[in-house]
Order: C-alpha cells, then structure tokens, then sequence
C-alpha cells in the first residue's frame, strides 16, 4: 500500500522529534477523527507491519520510532524526547508557532546543543527542557556555552532568548549579551509576560528587551 501524505507526515516527524507516543501521535494527527485513538493505532500498526517505522512496547502508551532513528528501545533518552514533544504540543494549542527544531547541531563538538530551537509569535527562542536537576554550577557552564555559541557569530541577529523550562529555580549570576528566562512550563512564561509584576519568571540580560508579536 503506497503511503498517504499524512503517513509521510508522521514519519517525518518521528524521526524529527527521535520517539512520539501514541496519544500525542492521535492528537497532533488525528484530532478530527470520531476515535483520535482508534485512527491512530490503525494507522501506527499499518506502518509498522509495513516496515515504516519502529515501536517499543516498553512504555504505556506504545512508543513510535522514525524509520532513522537509532536510539535503544527502553534508552533514558525516551523520557527527554518526550518532554520535548510535549513542549512541541504546549507551544502548538498556543498557536502562532514557526519553526521549531529538535537538539539542533551548531558549529564543531563543545558548542550549546540546545534541547530546542523554535520560533514563536515571530520571537526566536533556544528552550532548555530540564527533567533532570542541575546544579547551579552545571546551569551556569551551559549559559557560558551559549556565550560561546553566541562571540561564534554563527547565529544572526538578534539571537534567541534562551528559556530554561524546569520545576527547579536556578540561582542564575552573571549578565548575558542575550536574556535568559526560566519557568515550569511555556504557557506560565507566556502568561507571565502579561502581568506587570515578574514573578514567575527570571530574568537576567544586558539591557535587552523582549517583544513579542
């Protein structure tokens, strides 16, 4: 059976976003069907049997893998790919959102990689997902790295505002040629920009101001 345009959506997007689970597979694709669930396991289990793409049974729901993707099928990094996606479906319900990368690589081994690069009401962003807790330290040698990648050039300006999206507050010193901010989830940092107090979120930068729209 030849392959739908929407099957070479999905798979497209599993090798993108690395590993999707099945509900979020059956609310980005198929959200307008009578059974979201139903259609996308049909779906899912015809391309599996088609050799399309991967599948681990380790987790609940299923897993989904890219035809291109290596990654073990009960590896940590699911967890994290997760997290990402469901970022990715945070910013999506919001609306407005443009590009938006997975880990994109920038310039040679030692540069930031950063969990995402996106663009959201027209504003570019590089987005921190932090499941695991740092330390202050550990958080202030990654912010050192997109000052790196930031005297690199390599990005053109104005760079990316830079959001670590954590349950851990970061005692974050320094000032950057950029601004960073911090919340436990994207719409909180959104919402937190329309309110004249700061609170939920923090800020440190060198002068800069954030606009968006």
């Amino acid at each position: 059976m030849s392959l739908t345009n929407r099957d070479r959506t999905i798979i497209k997007d599993l090798n993108k976003f690395r590993v999707m689970d099945r509900d979020s597979i059956a609310e980005i694709y198929f959200s307008k069907t009578k059974d979201p669930k139903k259609s996308a396991n049909n779906v899912l289990l015809r391309l599996l049997r088609d050799g399309e793409i991967q599948r681990s049974t380790a987790f609940t729901p299923y897993v989904y893998f890219g035809p291109d993707v290596s990654i073990k099928q009960n590896s940590q990094k699911i967890g994290h790919f997760l997290a990402i996606l469901n970022v990715y479906k945070e910013i999506k319900r919001l609306g407005n959102l443009g590009t938006f990368l997975v880990e994109p690589k920038y310039g040679k081994k030692g540069i930031v990689e950063p969990d995402v690069f996106c663009q959201y009401r027209k504003t570019n962003f590089f987005i921190e997902v932090q499941r695991t807790v740092y330390s202050d330290k550990l958080m202030n040698e990654k912010l050192d790295r997109y000052i790196d990648l930031y005297n690199s050039g390599i990005m053109a300006a104005p760079f990316p505002h830079v959001l670590i999206l954590s349950d851990q507050r970061y005692g974050i010193d320094g000032e950057y040629p950029f601004q960073v901010f911090q919340a436990e989830t994207f719409t909180q940092f959104i919402n937190g920009l329309k309110k004249e107090e700061p609170a939920p979120i923090k800020i440190k930068s060198a002068g800069l101001k954030l606009r968006i729209g």
